[in-house]
């Protein structure tokens, strides 16, 4: 079976509006100073990592908690698909294969996110970023990840799966197969032609 795992912000989802609102009602709650574009500009791993950048360590549990509170409200109405999202979703399970969404946002965060977004998927595993995330598509049988950080590069890697990202994030094309991404795509209304033709050259053999 030809299984994928998708990243969610900034591949599947347009999720910068939201976040960026939900961070600057944190800001005014906590009265600390966030600057959400700076934020939103390097979207992937998991809210306490970021709110580190503008907290101490104490101080973070807390925000997060506000932050987890707010997100229902406010982020996930302003969220929106990338181009060719639903349609990369689309082609796996039309292939047969099932779709796996590992992110660094919250489990609850992302399910509600995808079900707003009315995304058919088999599996939500949140608050993993980098290689941590290897596990969950191994388990899961990925035989593919898509991400568009360079950290996903890596997640893919430590779960066994070929490493396809988009240039729809914080990194470009060239710097995204600099860190060694086996297949970059401009965005994901490219992915189905891809996967047609990656599922084809391995004929009808399941990967595990």
């Amino acid at each position: 079976m030809h299984s994928v795992g998708f990243d969610l912000d900034m591949t599947l989802a347009d999720t910068r509006a939201g976040i960026a609102a939900v961070y600057d009602e944190l800001s005014l709650r906590i009265g600390v100073p966030i600057d959400s574009a700076a934020v939103v500009a390097r979207l992937g791993p998991p809210l306490e990592l970021e709110l580190a950048n503008w907290l101490p360590a104490e101080e973070i549990p807390a925000a997060a908690a506000v932050f987890r509170s707010l997100y229902p409200s406010i982020a996930v109405p302003a969220t929106t698909l990338l181009p060719g999202a639903r349609e990369a979703v689309e082609a796996v399970r039309r292939a047969g294969g099932r779709v796996i969404v590992v992110t660094g946002k919250s489990t609850g965060d992302a399910e509600r996110t995808v079900g707003f977004l009315g995304l058919e998927v088999d599996g939500i595993a949140g608050s993993l970023f980098g290689s941590a995330k290897g596990p969950a598509l191994a388990s899961f049988g990925a035989a593919a990840y898509v991400g568009d950080h360079v950290a996903d590069i890596e997640a893919a890697r430590a779960g066994g799966a070929v490493s396809v990202a988009v240039a729809t994030g914080p990194y470009p094309a060239g710097e995204l197969r600099a860190h060694g991404a086996e297949v970059v795509l401009e965005d994901l209304t490219e992915f189905a032609g891809w996967f047609d033709g990656w599922r084809a050259a391995r004929g009808t053999a399941e990967i595990a």
